[in-house]
């Protein structure tokens, strides 16, 4: 298996060197840029995933659009962009920074630790695209009040919310009357 490596940054997203993913993901874990994706149909509803079976952590749980992490000096938009069109099998349209978060958060299921410096992205998801099974097993779309019933009834990933919420002044004022 290939090894991949995520770039090790400082509080402030200062590059600080590299590490092997899965290291950077396992407790007590390292502080690594990463990135998040929310796409939004014409409607203002969320593209939600829900993460294969076979993802080494959240496998099985819905998150956003698309996660992951920047090849060690990658720009985390082209990163974000990149990543997307492999997962969804098309690229997004106007792709837009939403800011960044930092978490540190534990994931029950996997036992990894997602210590992440975040690079938000909002945008518009493609009009037809073709998952790729081994990294997406559904998709839907959401607004609001769908992703609350939702949240209700299926597990979502464990930095879903964090995400969600930091980029949420982006997403109001492109969807100004969704009520996110």
């Amino acid at each position: 298996m290939t090894e991949i490596l995520v770039e090790l940054v400082d509080p402030g997203g200062a590059p600080l060197g590299t590490a092997e993913k899965l290291s950077a993901h396992t407790a007590p874990g390292r502080l690594h840029r990463a990135f998040s994706v929310l796409l939004f149909d014409p409607d203002g509803r969320l593209l939600l995933q829900r993460r294969a079976a076979g993802k080494y952590h959240s496998a099985g749980a819905w998150s956003n659009t698309c996660c992951g992490h920047p090849f060690p000096g990658e720009d985390p938009l082209s990163a974000a962009a990149r990543r997307t069109a492999e997962e969804l099998g098309a690229p997004p349209a106007m792709l837009a920074a939403a800011g960044t978060v930092a978490y540190d958060l534990s994931d029950p299921g996997s036992g990894l630790v997602e210590r992440e410096f975040n690079h938000l992205f909002v945008g518009e998801a493609p009009a037809e695209f073709a998952p790729d099974p081994e990294e997406i097993a559904e998709t839907a779309f959401a607004g609001p009040d769908e992703l609350r019933a939702m949240r209700a009834a299926a597990p979502f990933s464990v930095w879903f919310d964090t995400v969600l919420e930091a980029a949420a002044p982006q997403i109001r004022r492109r969807f100004p009357e969704n009520g996110w």
